[in-house]
């Protein structure tokens, strides 16, 4: 995209080291209606050394100074105890996460140049990692990819931008525009969390699952992955449409599931399941609360037909995977996957997540048949790998049943994680 076409470049933000001469400077307010005088904050101590050390937010209570009321999705400067620069971020007046970090060190200018090449610099970390036989694949990773609160997933010829944070609703169409001319998409679809619907329907005119360029004759897109066909929901479905973050476990699954009955618990759309399939599984079995999932796990075995793996019995049953697991120890498997939602979306519910997880991974093993495997899987943020490896080894303990650790995984390439609270994708492979 040309420079002269985004109001980004007409409004640069110049971010300069001393206050004096940013207390000079304005710039105009999110709704083009004022000028006013840069956002300045001072942080905590504490603040100070995480920004320092690159952590991406900065939280409402470690402000101690503001020079006045933030508008939502403009650009605050954070001083140090010297007063010297030391980061830029978009400004969030409702959220805890009150700064989301643009940019920390140097001074700079942020405008539309600034972030065409952020978005070349997303794209080149994903060169190299996928041929044409998948087609699925994130281009944007939130702040671990320096677009705090912003996911882009690609679905072949549909791409997918997803918010987790009002602050970028100000600047949606400015960088909207950058995005067809570099990755050529047919159609950009918007999905918003559920926190910032409210204020983007009311302030922005902006919906949930609304296109925002393209046409619309594809909502529900397939696209190739290692060279099967899977169909994403982008309008309805979690996430963004389909759970891109675990090819590689499905990968490993379909190495592990030749001669195998399986079971695919939690399983969601079949994913696991068809690649299991092309792996040679004698039977597939997907074990799922959602019908409306399960009938899109058919599909996506119907799409795949072609693959090699008619031979392999596919069954669905819809019930609590807890409750199915604890009800029908009777049935044994030879390979399980355990893949549940998020169990710790909060701090608080960390400890009750790791006994719930330590449980499941229990009543898998108690369906296994000797020389079967678990493949247990988290992805809650709140829980970190260590303890969830731990409830799972102490599970396979308990068991008294002798046990060998295969693997351990975590973040594919295309999800990249580098502070903490992104690290939340791990799953363990056990043989009884």
């Amino acid at each position: 995209m040309r420079k002269e076409k985004s109001e980004l470049a007409k409004k640069p933000a110049r971010l300069t080291p001393n206050s004096d001469s940013a207390r000079a400077r304005t710039m105009h307010a999110p709704n083009g209606s004022s000028a006013l005088p840069r956002l300045r904050l001072r942080v905590t101590a504490d603040a100070e050394r995480r920004v320092r050390s690159g952590h991406p937010w900065l939280f409402a209570d470690s402000i101690r100074e503001q020079n006045r009321e933030g508008e939502l999705g403009e650009l605050a400067v954070i001083y140090d105890r010297k007063n010297k620069f030391l980061a830029v971020g978009f400004f969030d007046p409702d959220s805890p996460i009150r700064l989301r970090i643009l940019h920390a060190g140097k001074p700079g200018t942020i405008d539309a140049v600034w972030w065409h090449e952020r978005l070349l610099s997303a794209v080149a970390r994903r060169d190299g990692l996928f041929d044409e036989q998948t087609t699925g694949y994130r281009w944007i990773n939130g702040e671990s990819d320096g677009w705090p609160g912003l996911v882009l997933d690609r679905y072949d010829a549909t791409l997918v931008l997803k918010l987790y944070t009002a602050a970028w609703l100000p600047l949606l169409e400015e960088i909207l525009g950058l995005i067809p001319g570099e990755l050529k998409p047919e159609r950009i679809l918007l999905r918003l969390s559920r926190n910032i619907q409210e204020v983007a329907r009311k302030v922005f005119g902006k919906e949930d699952g609304a296109f925002l360029f393209g046409d619309r004759r594809d909502a529900c897109p397939t696209f190739l992955e290692t060279g099967l066909r899977f169909e994403a929901d982008v309008l309805r479905g979690q996430k963004t449409g389909f759970f891109l973050d675990q090819r590689e476990n499905r990968r490993i699954v379909e190495s592990l599931a030749r001669g195998r009955d399986v079971l695919n618990a939690f399983s969601f759309t079949g994913g696991f399941s068809v690649y299991a399939a092309r792996g040679g599984a004698r039977t597939v079995t997907d074990l799922e609360i959602s019908a409306h999932a399960l009938e899109a796990a058919k599909r996506n075995f119907a799409l795949n037909q072609a693959a090699s793996f008619t031979n392999c019995r596919h069954e669905t049953i819809q019930a609590d995977a807890f409750e199915w697991l604890a009800r029908n120890r009777n049935r044994k498997f030879d390979l399980i996957i355990l893949d549940p939602p998020s169990l710790a979306k909060r701090e608080s519910e960390r400890a009750g997540a790791i006994q719930a997880y330590g449980r499941l991974a229990n009543a898998g093993i108690t369906h296994l048949r000797p020389g079967g495997i678990l493949a247990a899987c988290s992805c809650s943020a709140h829980v970190s790998a260590g303890e969830f490896f731990g409830a799972v080894r102490s599970a396979a303990r308990n068991s008294r049943r002798k046990f060998a650790e295969l693997r351990t995984t975590g973040h594919p390439p295309d999800h990249p994680a580098t502070f903490p609270e992104a690290q939340y994708l791990k799953c363990i492979y056990l043989e009884l």
